[in-house]
């Protein structure tokens, strides 16, 4: 499954609900969560053991941030990156 996650903060929850391979895309302003000292960065390090997290390039670019501020081991994705992942993944769940 795929989540795209718009939501800013990020409920530890949305993570909590995601199963083993499943692959969360953090945009707009949730990818202002995603620093490495942010609140909820342990949590994110757990869930990459079991899943594929990424940020959107443009979104966190616009937001002055670079990839080495993230929490390592999450990726940043271009948008033909995002559409590959819905195509690869029929089921999408959208948190707003």
């Amino acid at each position: 499954m795929l989540h795209l996650i718009f939501q800013s903060p990020i409920d530890t929850a949305v993570l909590e609900r995601m199963d083993s391979g499943d692959v969360a895309v953090f945009l707009e302003n949730a990818v202002l969560r995603v620093y490495q000292h942010s609140n909820i960065s342990d949590a994110l390090a757990k869930q990459l053991s079991s899943n594929r997290l990424c940020v959107l390039s443009d979104d966190i670019a616009v937001r002055g941030i670079t990839a080495d501020e993230l929490v390592k081991g999450i990726e940043a994705i271009t948008y033909a990156e995002l559409v590959e992942l819905t195509v690869t993944n029929p089921i999408i769940q959208s948190w707003t």
